[in-house]
C-alpha cells in the first residue's frame, strides 16, 4: 500500500530561510502553496499527482521543494541520494507522512504493522520474525504458486469460448499469496467482486484515498460513505481477531497448524505478542498483498493489448518453456526470461506502489542544496523511470531494457522500495504474477474491450484508470465464417 495518497497533506518544517534556498515552482496561492496544482491534476484524463511532480522533476533538477499550505516537503530524484537514504538504516520513515494509512476517519487500519511503522528498531524486531515465511522456495511450496494446490489461481485463465470479459480476473480477482503465507488464508476468500471481504477491501481504499481531503469527515453528502468506510476496516480487523484466535486455539490443543508468519509470531514470546500489531499485520498482508499484484497484472494485460509483436514473442517463449504442461515448475520461472523483462517493463512505467518518504532530521546538503532538518524526502521510482535522464524515449513500452546484456538501472527503479525497508513480499508477487500471465499466454488470447483508456488514476495504489474489460478466445480460436450468399 503506497503513502503517496498523502502528498495533499504533506507535514514537514514550517518555512524557514533555509528552505527558501530550495527549488520550487512559483506558489499560485500563499496560503495554499501547490494545492491548486494537484487539484488541476486531471485525473479525469488518467493523469496522476504524480506527473505533476514530473514534470517538476525535469524542470527544477533532482531537489525540489513542494508547499502545501505551511508545509514543506522535497522531492528526490538523483540515483546517489536514493541510494544514500534509502540503502541506509539511519533514516526513518517520516511517521506525519503515513499516519493516514495507520488510521483512516478514526478507525485503526495499519496501525504499527510493516508499512506503516516508522521506528526502525519495532519495525526490524517484527520483520525478523517474518522473514524466512517470505523466502523464495517457501512462496512456491507453502503457496502452490504452480496452481496444484490453489485451483483458482488457474480459474482467470481456465476459461472457455469467445467474447468473455473478466475485469474482476486482473483487478480484482487476481490471486494473491501474501495471505497465505502470512496467515495461512485461502485466496478464494478474495475472490469476486460481491464478497464482503472483497468489498471491504474496496470501500477501505476508496476512504484512504478520501481521507487525503481533511474536511470530509465535516461534508454531509460524506456521512454515508465516512461511515461504510468504518465499517469495512472494522470488517476486516474482526476478521483478523477471529482468525488469529482461531489458530492460537489450535496451537493450545497441539493440533498440526501451517508453519507460517502467523504460527511463528505465537510461538514466539507467547503471551508477549501485541494483539493490535498482529492485526495490523493481517491487514497490510491481506490488501497490500492483493491490491498491488492485481493491479500489476492488470497493467500488463493493458499494456499488452496493444503490443501484439510482444505478445507473440511471449507466447512463443510461453510455448517453449511449458508446451502443453497445465502446472508450473519452479524450475520454468527461471526459464521465462522475456516475460521477466515484460513484468519488470511494465512496473517500471505503471508501478502500483510509486514511492516512498523518508525523514532528513538534520540540516543536509543534498546535491548541492542544503535542506533543513525535519523535512520528508518523497522518492518516487514513477517519476524516475519516466525521465529520459535515466531511460531513452521512456515512454515506450520496451522490455529489452531488462535484457541479460542491458546496463541495469542503478537506484532509479524500485518499484519494492529499496534497503532494509523494501517490499518483504516481493519475491511472492514477482511470482505469483509471472505464474498468472504465463497461464494467461499459454491458452488465451486477450484483446481489450474498444472504448477504454489507458490512463491512471490513484487510489491508495496506482490503477488503470478503465477496469481492464477484455475479451478472451482460446488460443487457435477463430470466428466462423460468414454464410454464403444467397
Amino acid at each position: 500500500v503506497n503513502p503517496g495518497l498523502l502528498v495533499p497533506c504533506l507535514a514537514g518544517c514550517a518555512l524557514t530561510e533555509a528552505t527558501r534556498s530550495l527549488t520550487f515552482p512559483i506558489s499560485s496561492s500563499f496560503l495554499l502553496g501547490h494545492l491548486p496544482y494537484f487539484w488541476k491534476k486531471d485525473e479525469v484524463c488518467g493523469r496522476v499527482l504524480q506527473d505533476v511532480f514530473l514534470e517538476w522533476a525535469k524542470k527544477y533538477g533532482p531537489v525540489v521543494r513542494v508547499n502545501v499550505f505551511h508545509k514543506t516537503s522535497v522531492i528526490i530524484t538523483s540515483p546517489e541520494s536514493v541510494k544514500k537514504f534509502l540503502m541506509s538504516t539511519k533514516y526513518n520513515k517520516d511517521s506525519k507522512m503515513y499516519c493516514a494509512l495507520q488510521t483512516v476517519f478514526g478507525e485503526r487500519l495499519f496501525g504499527q504493522g510493516l508499512v506503516s511503522e516508522c521506528d526502525y528498531e519495532r519495525w526490524h524486531k517484527q520483520r525478523k520474525v517474518m522473514d524466512l515465511a517470505f523466502s523464495r522456495s517457501s512462496a512456491w511450496g507453502r503457496c502452490g504458486f504452480s496452481g496444484k494446490r490453489h485451483p483458482e489461481a488457474a480459474q482467470c485463465t481456465d476459461t472457455r469460448g469467445p467474447g468473455l470479459s473478466p475485469s474482476s480476473a486482473p483487478r480484482g480477482d487476481a490471486p494473491s499469496s501474501a495471505p497465505q503465507a502470512a496467515f495461512g488464508m485461502e485466496t478464494s476468500m478474495l475472490l469476486g467482486a460481491q464478497k464482503p471481504l472483497s468489498r471491504a477491501v474496496k470501500v477501505m481504499l476508496e476512504g484512504v484515498s478520501a481521507s487525503r481531503n481533511t474536511l470530509a469527515k465535516f461534508m454531509p453528502g460524506w456521512r454515508k460513505q465516512l461511515r461504510e468506510v468504518r465499517e469495512s476496516v472494522r470488517l476486516l480487523r474482526q476478521v483478523g481477531r477471529d482468525w488469529v484466535q482461531r489458530r492460537r486455539e489450535a496451537l493450545q490443543r497441539g493440533e498440526s497448524v501451517p508453519a507460517d508468519v502467523l504460527t511463528q509470531i505465537l510461538k514466539a514470546e507467547e503471551g508477549a505478542q501485541d494483539e493490535e500489531v498482529l492485526l495490523d499485520n493481517f491487514v497490510t498482508f491481506f490488501i497490500a498483498g492483493h491490491e498491488t499484484s492485481a493491479n500489476h497484472l492488470a497493467f500488463t494485460v493493458m499494456e499488452l493489448s496493444r503490443q501484439p509483436e510482444i505478445v507473440a514473442r511471449l507466447q512463443a517463449e510461453v510455448d517453449e518453456v511449458i508446451g502443453s504442461k497445465r502446472h508450473l515448475d519452479y524450475e520454468d520461472l527461471g526459464r521465462l526470461q522475456y516475460l521477466s523483462q515484460v513484468l519488470k517493463e511494465s512496473l517500471r512505467l505503471y508501478p502500483p506502489a510509486w514511492g516512498t518518504f523518508r525523514l532528513l532530521e538534520e540540516e543536509t546538503l543534498i546535491d548541492g542544496v542544503r535542506v533543513p532538518g525535519n523535512t520528508p524526502l518523497l522518492f518516487s521510482t514513477y517519476i524516475m523511470g519516466r525521465m529520459d535522464t535515466y531511460f531513452e524515449d521512456p515512454l515506450t513500452f520496451n522490455p529489452d531494457r531488462f535484457g541479460p546484456g542491458a546496463p541495469k538501472p542503478r537506484f532509479t527503479y524500485f518499484p519494492f522500495s529499496l534497503g532494509h525497508r523494501s517490499c518483504i513480499g516481493q519475491q511472492f508477487a514477482q511470482m505469483e504474477v509471472k505464474v498468472v500471465m504465463a497461464k494467461l499466454l499459454q491458452r488465451l488470447e486477450f484483446r481489450l474491450v474498444p472504448g477504454q483508456r489507458y490512463g491512471l488514476q490513484e487510489q491508495a495504489t496506482l490503477k488503470p484508470l478503465d477496469p481492464v474489460l477484455c475479451t478472451l478466445r482460446p488460443r487457435g480460436w477463430q470466428p466462423a465464417p460468414p454464410p454464403p450468399p444467397c
